[in-house]
């Protein structure tokens, strides 16, 4: 075991305070400008003793500096954002993910759109570690949540090279930068979990990758029916300035569970659902052509130009609107839109022989 937590990153000497080491993280452009914990060779090690793999073993090359994201440098990140070690198989399986070409990382990282990277958990392990799927699960006070997203973004940064300013060329950037990270709310959610829509076992822990604007609220306390729950929410999704109105991609809708409640109840499957929203999230092409980025890219074939009335559809098809169940109580939803030239991407979280991971506790060596 020794031998496997050997680190081979550079050494430091740096005076032992705590605003001393900031101050030279801040300098260099290791920090994402919060207050870091100090990657002392201990603490990384500590962290390294929950992964079944070498440290030295190279999960991705990430770009657009195509730095190698060794386990070691992901535990080294994952010290900083101020994770737990037992986070880091989540963050593992996560950077391996990253570079699966139809999310398309390159263009995330140096896109001038204000996008992040959300990680949504799925399955037991993200039960087991605590991340938050009920009240406030997209914002703060969880330290699953907090942390492991904010590792993904500082792995972005320090092993990806994505520097706001330089590479990455966010115009105007956007919170969920600094960290986006949550777990669907299965116990409250009327359908199979979004790993079964994955082709995963209900069972089984999984991790997705979604290169995602922040979520844009869906505010209905009045409708009491599927279809008033649905068309509120086709209408927030419908909107010019958004990437999915012009680029071939998916996007998520997570329905708050009472939103979802209401859904099922008049018998709606998510197949249902998304049929719907496909249908009704929809712009006129009178307006459609007026502004936004019209011309940008080719329209669908299926799309007569000459049609005044015709309705641009947010995505090609239903089965690009993926619907999760996140929140607790309180009749709000999110609509979370994409990048645009980007599709999510869903992996299991395994241990190094391939086996599904049942519980986190499998890793310690």
């Amino acid at each position: 075991m020794g031998e496997e937590l050997a680190l081979t990153s550079e050494r430091l000497s740096v005076p032992d305070s705590a605003e001393a080491v900031n101050e030279l993280f801040v300098a260099q452009g290791w920090s994402d400008g919060l207050p870091i914990v100090p990657p002392t060779p201990e603490r990384v090690r500590q962290m390294l003793s929950w992964i079944d793999r070498d440290a030295q073993e190279v999960i991705a090359e990430l770009p657009p500096g195509w730095g190698e994201a060794s386990v070691e440098k992901i535990a080294i990140n994952a010290v900083l954002a101020g994770c737990r070690p037992q986070y880091l198989p989540v963050l593992v399986t996560a950077v391996a993910a990253m570079v699966a070409p139809e999310l398309n990382l390159y263009g995330l990282q140096a896109t001038t759109h204000p996008c992040g990277v959300l990680l949504l958990l799925n399955g037991p392990i993200a039960k087991e570690l605590g991340v938050n799927a009920g009240h406030g699960a997209f914002g703060p006070g969880h330290l699953a949540n907090a942390t492991i997203g904010r590792a993904i973004r500082l792995i972005l940064m320090n092993v990806g090279g994505a520097l706001p300013g330089t590479t990455d060329k966010a115009t105007q950037g956007q919170p969920c930068k600094y960290s986006f990270c949550a777990a669907e709310n299965e116990d409250e959610s009327p359908w199979p979990p979004f790993q079964v829509d994955r082709g995963f076992d209900p069972a089984a822990s999984t991790v997705t990758l979604v290169g995602a604007e922040g979520p844009h609220n869906i505010n209905d306390h009045v409708s009491t029916t599927a279809e008033g729950v649905l068309i509120t929410t086709a209408d927030t999704m419908a909107i010019m300035g958004c990437n999915n109105a012009y680029a071939p991609s998916d996007l998520f809708v997570a329905f708050g569970p009472e939103h979802a409640a209401i859904i099922a109840r008049d018998g709606l499957a998510k197949a249902d659902v998304r049929s719907f929203l496909y249908a009704e999230a929809r712009i006129p092409f009178a307006k459609w052509r007026r502004g936004g980025m019209y011309g940008m890219l080719p329209l669908p074939k299926t799309f007569d130009v000459a049609d005044e009335e015709a309705l641009i559809p947010m995505v090609g098809r239903p089965e690009d609107i993926n619907v999760v169940v996140i929140g607790g109580a309180g009749r709000h939803s999110s609509f979370i839109p994409t990048f645009g030239l980007t599709r999510s991407v869903t992996r299991a979280i395994t241990l190094r022989d391939g086996r599904p991971a049942r519980s986190i506790q499998q890793f310690r060596p």
